[in-house]
């Protein structure tokens, strides 16, 4: 959505009206301001409920939104995947649900016309109807596409390198950085939420490791929790990495408030445990107020303070990952080809009719070799 602010209010309240949320003397000079600016949209950076939302329009005249209605449309209009404006489509719908009201006389958009009527129901029967067909719809068909999701994520699984996520407030620089580092074209555009869709890149380390770099949609405070839920399935990238790099715009003066969202949004996820450093971005145009941060300071744009960053990522992969000798029967080629696919080997020393081989991998595929060799008296497992 393209606005230009012509004009702003805020209000200190202990207690929120139920009518219109703000005062009544502050929903005066809203009127005043409307007049005055010939404002054509009027933004609330809260929630308002249908009642509120309506009350505000007669008195001003105007649209009136509320943010998170912002930010759904925001959505809508960078959303370029089938996935990606399915799910916004379906946080629309399901934000709308509950707010529909006798205000929508119909929804032709959604369906309608002879035979969708039964007896006794009102319109605005029918609209909530149609309104949850349609969800019921988009349900499926996201259900369908995670279905493959499922499949590229074994695929992925069965990849032998570490996963390292690229999350950050909207803005940050997620998309600069990541060309920054991999070489890869993507688009970046100084707005928020260019990035809807996670994009995979193979990141080449100084000392030879190979790590996947993965770029996620941009958070923001106060997200709709329609979006949360809607976005669950892009943002696995998140949960499932073996590694973050939470980027964080140094120019932005109270970019604390940004990194408080973020970490609560990877709780939320269940990602708070998973290994992460600190990116300040943008260091080229601003940071000095900052001081000394525990992170990184970078800049996607000059390459400045790149190449420790490279090192940083290499040196938590590798002291994260397991170091594991295996006995294995020579015979047992399946299980050696397993371990050539999802470890780095280091060393493979044949021994009469044994194998006995030095690999290096993740903890997490540690954990799924532990599971394949428990119970077997012909492989041992020393760590």
């Amino acid at each position: 959505m393209d606005v230009e602010i012509v004009g702003r209010l805020s209000q200190t309240l202990k207690r929120t009206s139920p009518a219109t949320r703000i005062g009544r003397g502050k929903v005066e000079e809203l009127q005043e301001l409307v007049r005055s600016s010939r404002a054509d949209v009027v933004i609330f950076d809260d929630p308002l409920t249908p009642a509120q939302r309506g009350n505000l329009e007669k008195a001003v005249g105007i649209k009136v939104l509320d943010r998170s209605q912002l930010i759904l449309d925001i959505f809508a209009q960078r959303a370029r995947t089938r996935a990606g404006k399915l799910q916004v489509e379906l946080a629309q719908l399901e934000y709308l649900l509950p707010r529909l009201t006798r205000q929508w006389t119909h929804l032709s958009r959604l369906g309608g016309g002879v035979g969708t009527r039964g007896p006794g129901e009102t319109q605005l029967e029918v609209d909530r109807r149609q309104v949850r067909t349609k969800i019921g719809r988009l349900h499926k068909r996201l259900r369908e596409i995670e279905r493959t999701r499922r499949l590229n994520r074994r695929e992925r699984d069965a990849v032998p390198y570490p996963s390292v996520a690229l999350v950050g407030y909207t803005n940050a620089g997620k998309s600069s950085l990541m060309n920054r580092l991999t070489g890869s074209g993507m688009l970046v555009a100084g707005q928020m939420f260019a990035t809807l869709d996670s994009t995979v890149r193979r990141l080449e380390l100084p000392e030879g490791t190979v790590a996947m770099l993965v770029d996620t949609v941009g958070f923001i405070s106060k997200l709709p929790h329609e979006l949360v839920e809607a976005f669950k399935g892009t943002l696995e990238h998140v949960v499932d990495a073996d590694f973050i790099l939470h980027v964080v715009d140094s120019s932005y003066p109270h970019c604390q408030r940004h990194i408080d969202v973020v970490e609560a949004l990877l709780t939320e996820l269940g990602a708070a445990d998973t290994p992460c450093v600190l990116v300040y971005n943008k260091w080229d145009i601003g940071g000095d107020f900052l001081g000394a941060p525990s992170g990184l300071r970078v800049s996607a744009k000059t390459g400045e303070g790149t190449e420790e960053l490279l090192r940083r990522i290499e040196a938590n992969i590798t002291s994260a990952e397991d170091r594991l000798v295996v006995e294995i029967p020579q015979s047992d080629g399946r299980t050696r080809a397993w371990l050539f696919n999802n470890a780095r080997v280091l060393d493979e020393v044949a021994e009469d009719t044994r194998l006995r081989l030095v690999v290096r991998m993740t903890p997490r595929r540690a954990g799924r070799l532990r599971e394949m060799l428990a119970g077997s008296n012909d492989h041992r497992l020393l760590s």
